[in-house]
């Protein structure tokens, strides 16, 4: 469909996949058309109907016509999610809206995106969040600390990882060595150098035995035990490969 002459490429995102040519990067079409050239420095992919793109060491943002939206002014940009984008200026991060107006003061030493209406930020060496006014919702108090997903996020504390609600509380103790989002209703955890899976309320449904785990997808997850690779669905029945 396209001939392969990028040095490298992405996954189309809304219709349109970003290419890179002579170390430059611009947007082909499913066809393959060039839709906006091969100018910038570096890009992300669109979404929510803008995408950040690198010129001459800064960061702005343009529309799939290829327009600047927001001026490269930012020493680091990021794709939008719900409405808002996280910049970097001075070492700094904060939130702009798709006119490019400052909704958060970059003020935080670091900071995720927006999911489920609250951001992770870093201040003072310690994560907590906020809602997309810039209140502080959850203290930060939390070594490290991840995107809320189907309710709950995964907050690390004195080196373990564990689960918080949107009012802080923890729903699931914080004694894991490692955790991965919730999908589907469940959460892969590490524990003593083995996955298995929890619940919300914290309850174990799949022991951890696994040597590594993939999230559910349709109720099935792939799982690694052994050295042998099989799927397990959430009652935990096994399936294995020959």
């Amino acid at each position: 469909m396209i001939e392969p002459v990028y040095s490298w490429a992405r996954p189309f995102s809304k219709g349109l996949a970003m290419v890179e040519i002579n170390g430059k990067y611009g947007f082909v079409d499913k066809k393959g058309n060039v839709v906006i050239e091969p100018v910038y420095d570096g890009a992300w992919d669109f979404l929510e109907g803008l995408a950040a793109v690198e010129l001459n060491g800064k960061w702005g943002y343009i529309d799939k016509k290829g327009n600047v939206v927001i001026e490269p002014v930012y020493d680091g940009a990021w794709p939008f999610s719900k409405g808002l984008a996280m910049v970097e200026i001075n070492g700094k991060y904060g939130f702009v809206d798709k006119k490019g107006n400052v909704v958060i003061e970059p003020v935080y030493d670091r900071a995720g995106g927006f999911s489920e209406e609250l951001a992770p930020v870093k201040l003072n060496d310690k994560w907590g969040y906020i809602d997309k006014e810039g209140n502080v919702v959850i203290e930060a108090v939390y070594e490290d600390a991840w995107n809320f997903s189907e309710g709950l996020a995964a907050v690390k504390i004195n080196g373990k990882w564990g689960f918080v609600d949107k009012k802080g509380n923890v729903v699931i103790e914080v004694i894991y060595d490692w955790v991965e989002p919730f999908i589907e209703e469940l959460a892969a955890v590490k524990l003593n150098g083995k996955w298995g899976f929890v619940d919300k309320k914290g309850n174990v449904v799949i022991e951890p035995v696994y040597n590594w785990v993939e999230p559910f997808k349709e109720g099935i997850a792939i799982v690694i035990i052994n050295g042998k690779l099989g799927y397990i669905d959430k009652e935990g029945t096994q399936y294995w490969e020959d």
